[in-house]
């Protein structure tokens, strides 16, 4: 050591044992904290920190405080931006650059600073002395040990630590010396380093030093992991790419040979399909230039794999492949008749479409038919099931597409290939799955297609479905003209009036109506019944067969709608009963006509038969409703009570049925002194209520079944209870014609309604009616309500 630098340890010990007042010089650090017997390089840049370390050098001895500011931010810090707590360090050498100072500082103890001096043009404070606090040797041992053991592991790990110090350490040092080197060599916020240099008992001051350094292995634990992850990654993708080099080496030197490598094999099988496709010039052009760009870029390209799925989707369709017709209306009368019971008028209307057909293809007419049918019915009368059968009647594959709830626009017209993950629309992609271009297509639930902000589904079908324009259909993922014109749309619905009017349009509309109870229970007889036999792993000779009481039965008290989907799931429900009891009671055969074992299967009746009331009333009558799942009936109650004059509507109605319930009373009143009312209408009450008044009604139709429940109940004279009618009644007392009569009238007979009365003007409805329910229900036919009045009233 020079003469100096003893010199100078002889101030420092004579300035720390003299009783003279302690005052130096302050530099304020910012993120750093220093502590006693840490010798570490500083940059000074602020001028006041610079005329501090030049006083201190020149004027004090070496001697300077080093304290910690608060907020970083401060340019000027004042005592309270300071921590008290501080070290009293020893400047070890200076030098001087331009504008800024750098220093070797080293820390000798603790100090409290106890007043701000002077501040301008230096800090200048007044300190005192910190004694560390005074404890048992082997207090301090044994975390100093663990402190020991942390370090070592942190050297086997490789943490890089301060040179010097390190030096320092392995000569040996004290605990306290030993606690705050690691302490300033941690990784640690500032106020956490803080608080470590303010503790003055030693044991703790190492337990919390050694934690911090615990936390420091872990951070460094993980960080070696991810950077041999991230190696390796690295080398994974060096050794791809060498050997994807190599490969392309290795393909070029076949090419000279003659031999063709595995990869070009695929893309000359590729090419060999797209030179093959039964397509235009232009569209064979632009795909074999597709093929080109493939051919020319690495199979890692990101492109690669979209323009290969590309070309693959093109060749895997049909183009050319057509079924051929076979088109016999006797044979696809008798496949119509197999497979459906009933529905005469569609099957009449469809065999008359194929006719034309055969005949357009005898004479070699290439006009376009509208191949296009919309099949309107409520859930569960065949509709799915008619389009199948039509298939199977033309020897056509049979495609089918579900539209409900989808939103976007792309389903149908497919995703532009602009787009990560874009695909073909869903007519394409049934067109490629039936293996055909001709194929029989059907577009299920078209009245439930949604529309929102990308885009209207039911727009893109106007193309699809327009036989002016369908020979040239743009799927936007295929980017090219696609022939439809040969496809035989078939679209199904529920409701006619929740599809748009222009594509409405475009379609002939075969309407479904609901089944009678006669064809329910022939439907059941000859097809639901053998089918849930089978499904429910039972045979013939298990159970006695359905006898027709009982078929009538669970259609009377179990069902009630206008297909006949519930019906085959109570039948199903009935015969898991049946084969429950055959494997937990060992009988060997079940008599399922047993009303007692259908009533603890099926449970309680759910329906009566009477449902047009047990009784003649006062003041109610029934009237006829249509829904999107067929055709109701409902009973309009009034009710007469003292009052001024109000009329009072409940059963959650819609405007257009109000003003019906004001309208019939209106043409009651004017007509009160001719039928004999003899009420004043200015003091009773009138409410009009129709029961289940959580389900919304509306419309006009039940205008008559007002005026006849209001008149009743005005003149106290009941309505037979088997009466129930429909239609619109005006001011003038006019019965308007309404839709809707098929459904309604079925609807009727389930319930057993022996008359109704309906407007003149839908005379022409009734061709549709069933036989079976002309047969059981008198049809009166009105043009005003007095005709009415006479045959219920008079």
């Amino acid at each position: 050591m020079s003469l100096s630098k003893v010199f100078d340890r002889l101030l420092i010990m004579t300035i720390a044992k003299t009783n003279l007042p302690k005052v130096l010089p302050l530099i304020p650090l910012r993120n750093v904290v220093l502590f006693p017997s840490v010798e570490t390089s500083l940059f000074f840049g602020r001028k006041e920190s610079s005329q501090s370390l030049l006083s201190a050098y020149d004027n004090f001895g070496r001697m300077v405080i080093i304290a910690t500011q608060k907020d970083v931010a401060t340019e000027k810090p004042e005592q309270k931006d300071i921590y008290s707590t501080a070290v009293l360090a020893h400047i070890e050498h200076i030098l001087q650059t331009d504008g800024s100072i750098h220093a070797i500082v080293k820390g000798i103890s603790r100090v409290s600073i106890e007043n701000f001096i002077q501040t301008d043009p230096f800090i200048l404070v007044e300190y005192k002395d910190l004694l560390l606090t005074e404890e048992q040797a082997t207090d301090i041992q044994q975390p100093a040990e663990a402190l020991l053991s942390q370090l070592k592991k942190a050297f086997s790990a490789g943490r890089q630590f301060d040179l010097p110090a390190m030096m320092q350490l392995s000569t040996g040092v004290s605990s306290s010396d030993l606690a705050d080197q690691v302490s300033f060599a941690v990784s640690a916020k500032t106020e956490d380093k803080q608080k470590l240099l303010e503790t003055l008992a030693v044991s703790i001051r190492l337990r919390a030093v050694t934690e911090f350094l615990a936390q420091d292995l872990k951070v460094a634990d993980l960080e070696r992991d991810i950077e041999i992850k991230t190696q390796e990654k690295f080398n994974s993708n060096m050794k791809r790419n060498v050997l994807e080099e190599r490969k392309h080496q290795i393909e070029e030197e076949l090419k000279k040979l003659g031999d063709k490598p595995e990869s070009e094999t695929d893309f000359s099988e590729l090419e060999s399909k797209i030179k093959n496709l039964k397509v235009s010039e232009d569209i064979k052009k632009k795909l074999l230039k597709e093929h080109k760009r493939l051919t020319q870029m690495g199979p890692m390209a990101p492109e690669s794999s979209y323009i290969r799925t590309y070309l693959e989707t093109v060749v895997e369709l049909p183009f050319g492949v057509y079924s051929k017709n076979s088109l016999s209306i006797n044979k696809s009368k008798n496949i119509l008749d197999h497979d459906h019971y009933g529905l005469k008028d569609v099957k009449e209307r469809i065999l008359e479409y194929l006719s034309v057909m055969k005949l357009k293809e005898k004479s070699k007419d290439t006009t376009q038919t509208a191949n296009i049918l919309c099949l309107i019915g409520p859930p569960g009368v065949g509709k799915t099931s008619v389009g199948r059968s039509i298939a199977a009647a033309m020897g056509r594959k049979f495609a089918r597409a579900s539209l409900g709830g989808i939103r976007d626009e792309a389903e149908i017209r497919g995703h532009r290939r602009t787009y990560v993950g874009a695909m073909a629309g869903r007519i394409v992609t049934s067109l490629k799955d039936a293996g055909t271009m001709n194929p029989v297509f059907m577009l299920d639930e078209v009245d439930k297609i949604g529309a929102d902000y990308r885009g209207d589904p039911s727009a893109a079908l106007l193309e699809a479905l327009d036989p002016e324009q369908n020979k040239d259909f743009t799927d936007h993922y295929l980017d090219f003209p696609l022939d439809l014109s040969k496809v035989f749309f078939i679209l199904t619905g529920n409701d006619l009036g929740s599809i748009p009017y222009a594509l409405r349009d475009r379609l002939e509309i075969i309407n479904f109506y609901g089944y009678t109870q006669e064809e329910k229970y022939h439907i059941a007889h000859n097809y639901l019944v053998k089918k849930e036999i089978s499904a429910n792993g039972l045979k013939n000779n298990q159970i006695v067969p359905f006898s027709a009481p009982t078929l009538q039965y669970i259609i009377d008290k179990y069902t009630r709608e206008a297909g006949v989907r519930h019906l085959q799931r109570t039948i199903a429900t009935l015969l898991r009963k049946v084969a429950k009891k055959i494997v937990s009671t060992k009988a060997k055969k079940v008599n399922i006509n047993d009303n007692v074992f259908i009533k603890k299967s099926l449970g309680p009746e759910k329906f009566s038969s009477q449902l047009k009331g047990k009784k003649d009333e006062i003041g109610v009558s029934t009237g006829l409703a249509w829904t999107s799942v067929g055709g109701d009936i409902l009973f309009i109650e009034v009710n007469i009570m003292p009052g001024k004059g109000s009329l009072i509507l409940t059963g959650k109605l819609g405007s257009v049925m109000k003003e019906s319930c004001q309208a019939a009373l209106s043409f009651v009143r004017s007509m009160a002194q001719k039928w004999g009312i003899k009420q004043d209408f200015h003091k009773i009450d009138i409410h009009i209520h129709v029961p289940e008044g959580a389900t919304p009604k509306d419309g006009p139709s039940a205008g008559g079944a007002i005026t006849t429940a209001l008149v009743s109940a005005l003149k106290n004279k009941p309505i037979l209870r088997d009466i129930a009618m429909t239609g619109e009644i005006t001011l003038r007392g006019n019965i308007l014609e309404i839709g809707g009569l098929k459904e309604k009238t079925i609807a009727a007979h389930r319930a057993g309604i022996k008359t109704i009365f309906f407007p003149q003007d839908n005379e022409k409805s009734l061709v549709g009616v069933p036989t079976e329910v002309k047969k059981a229900i008198k049809f009166i036919p009105v043009q005003h309500y007095s005709e009415i009045y006479k045959k219920i009233f008079v």
